[in-house]
């Protein structure tokens, strides 16, 4: 006979507990006993027990349990159970996290991390077969929009698993939040119904209610040369800007303009000429809302570096040249001012569009839901890679259905009050798709590409790099543990098939794009992995919490644009410009939702601090231990420096980076 101590313990979310009764079961190499338990789980409580075994069990292998109900199925969501045997035997950890529903018996193995061709005991190996084939049946694919890559198959948020689902707290505030941004917007409508709009001072009668410290810097100094270029490598959007290494073909430049060509060529020869063009643009069709026409560009941005690190634009160029239409007129900081703020709110409304479909959505939020259903779908709850990657997925299905049935379905809010809006944007998201490439979503080869290592003041790219490297060690320190070898690396039959997954069916054929359909190495693992976790992590965290400071002053970044754009300067007047800027409505929906989309959620979880315990022994700890050190030690490093400038860098700070794309 043996005692053994039993600890179970339930999530602390809103109805986590259950009044159903809970039946648990030992089971061990060399038998298995039920326990006489009349357990009622209790929302946050860990509930401890005694209780004798008459036969030895031998090392644990599962727990077991059951829930029971008669006339209400209480859900439960259980966080784990430690069992603690008789004598000296170690504690054994099982760790569940997800809801427990239903009379079906729910086998927990202990929770050590194996590999395929680790299971000397073949029970390992029939549990994970047979929790591959439930979760197959259970994450489906879909296809959402033809070209693009493919989500999970729910039509709406009730439709998708329920350990894929907000917890109550995260709906509560989700839900709330934009009811009271509703009710916001309301009282912005009526406070401006009888006022004028006519001037852009009179967007300050809507620029009230929650913002940021930054968002009201951004009000005052939006019309500025050198805010302009410094949103090009800090702002909202820092992945467009590239070094350019010649001049554009589509820059015409006509007779009368050859001091401005010496200016270009001198600062390409100086190596400190740069170029933000918005060529995936043309030809997008524009939306109509409410019956009025929006219109659409494609500009062209070259811009130079001063030696005090300033990156100020030189010329504008709104439209690409077209053969049936006239050379286009080319826009210069020394032109009539309402022209040239013109022109530039042409180019910071393109940013915009790049910025929320192909920077956002797509290389974030897009590529995040492929990485975790390719988890759910091929990576067993004991395999050490879904042990690393489970923490990062999660709310990512939730958020991006939400997205896809109110962001940018029909009569969302893109069709509603942006010029991609009404189909456009599935173009543009369908040609950023054929572009995306596995180095664009790696920092060191993105930037190496883009020409902008090493650049003063580009504080994106230097927190990017510094957050890339912490990433890198962390899973380094996981995969050399399980994986010794390349050769085991390449006999794992689930990674492998993981990796198909994502590539061939989850982004539609990306190999020819530079992604992997298998991993030969070590190495090779540890990249792809590491660009797992960035993306999940601190490249959401850059893209989305920009829009908070950079988007609450509509001007900045004018989500439409109502007029086409201008084909001459001296007819610029404010009418023009506040007849192309967003109207109330459009201005007070676009503040709205940058803010509720923007802001730091209630329930965030930073950056490698999450609590569930999947990784059981002293080494996989210990490396998330030290992650957890050198984030810290990077956080010191970006606060320290931060308190030095005039326009702090706040977005890939550890303690602000989200563990997953939840938001």
């Amino acid at each position: 006979m043996g005692r053994y101590r039993i600890r179970v313990a339930t999530g602390a979310w809103l109805f986590s507990g259950s009044h159903n009764l809970v039946q648990l079961w030992l089971v061990g190499a060399r038998g298995e006993a039920e326990l006489e338990l009349q357990l009622r789980p209790a929302r946050g409580e860990e509930e401890e027990f005694d209780r004798d075994v008459a036969e030895d069990l031998g090392l644990l292998q599962f727990v077991r349990l059951r829930k029971h109900h008669w006339l209400v199925d209480d859900a439960w969501f259980c966080d784990r159970i430690t069992v603690q045997g008789p004598g000296a035997c170690a504690e054994a950890a099982f760790p569940c996290y997800r809801w427990v529903q239903g009379e079906d018996i729910l086998s927990l193995p202990e929770g050590t991390a194996r590999l395929p061709g680790d299971n000397a005991l073949d029970v390992f190996q029939k549990h994970r077969e047979k929790e591959l084939k439930d979760r197959q049946q259970i994450y489906c694919w879909a296809t959402w929009k033809e070209g693009l890559p493919l989500t999970i198959a729910a039509e709406r948020k009730d439709d998708l698993p329920p350990n894929m689902r907000f917890h109550e707290e995260k709906r509560l505030d989700f839900e709330w939040t934009l009811k009271a941004k509703a009710l916001e917007m309301a009282l912005k409508r009526v406070y401006t119904l009888l006022s004028s709009w006519n001037c852009l001072e009179d967007f300050d009668q809507i620029f009230w209610g929650q913002k940021s410290a930054l968002a009201e810097k951004v009000h005052r100094c939006w019309q500025d040369d050198e805010l302009f270029g410094y949103q090009f490598v800090n702002g909202a959007n820092p992945m467009l800007l590239r070094r350019s290494t010649s001049l554009p073909s589509r820059l015409v430049l006509p007779s009368g303009m050859e001091e401005l060509r010496a200016q270009l060529e001198k600062e390409l020869q100086n190596g400190s000429l740069f170029e933000a063009d918005f060529i995936l643009l043309d030809g997008i069709p524009a939306n109509v809302i409410r019956g009025e026409k929006q219109y659409l560009a494609a500009p062209l941005v070259m811009l130079k570096m001063e030696p005090n690190g300033k990156l100020l634009p030189m010329v504008i160029q709104i439209q690409p040249p077209n053969p049936s239409s006239p050379i286009p007129t080319l826009f210069l900081p020394s032109d009539p001012p309402l022209a040239w703020l013109l022109a530039k709110s042409w180019v910071r409304n393109s940013d915009f569009q790049l910025h929320q479909l192909q920077y956002h959505l797509l290389n974030t939020h897009l590529v995040a839901e492929v990485i975790a259903v390719a988890t759910m779908r091929c990576l067993p709850g004991l395999h050490p890679i879904f042990k690393l990657l489970i923490p990062h997925i999660r709310y990512t299905m939730e958020i991006n259905t939400r997205a896809r049935t109110q962001l940018i379905s029909d009569g969302g809010i893109f069709d509603k009050a942006v010029s991609t809006g009404g189909g456009g944007h599935v173009q543009l998201l369908r040609r950023a798709t054929a572009q995306l490439t596995y180095c664009s979503l790696c920092p060191p080869d993105d930037l190496a590409d883009r020409g902008l290592l090493g650049l003063p003041g580009a504080l994106y790219a230097r927190d990017a790099l510094r957050l890339w490297e912490i990433i890198a060690r962390y899973v380094e320190g996981i995969v050399h543990f399980f994986y010794q070898r390349d050769d085991v690396v390449r006999g794992d039959p689930e990674l492998q098939a993981w990796c198909r997954e994502i590539t061939e069916v989850g982004l539609c054929q990306a190999q020819d794009r530079g992604f992997p359909v298998s991993f030969q190495s070590q190495s090779q693992l540890c990249h792809f992995l590491t660009m797992c976790v960035f993306t999940c992590t601190a490249q959401h965290a850059a893209i989305n919490q920009g829009q908070l400071d950079w988007y609450a002053w509509v001007p900045n970044a004018p989500c439409t644009m109502r007029m086409p754009p201008p084909t001459t300067k001296e007819d610029v007047t404010m009418a023009t410009v506040m007849g192309s800027l967003p109207d109330v409505q459009q201005a007070c929906l676009q503040m709205a939702i940058s803010w509720h989309l923007g802001r730091r959620q209630p329930d965030m979880v930073p950056l490698g601090h999450h609590k569930e315990k999947y990784f059981s022994g002293p080494k996989p700890k210990a490396v998330l231990n030290q992650f957890r050190t050198d984030l810290e030690n990077l956080e010191k490093e970006i606060t320290a420096r931060n308190e030095q400038l005039d326009w702090p860098y706040e977005y890939l700070k550890p303690s602000g980076i989200e563990n997953s794309v939840t938001i």
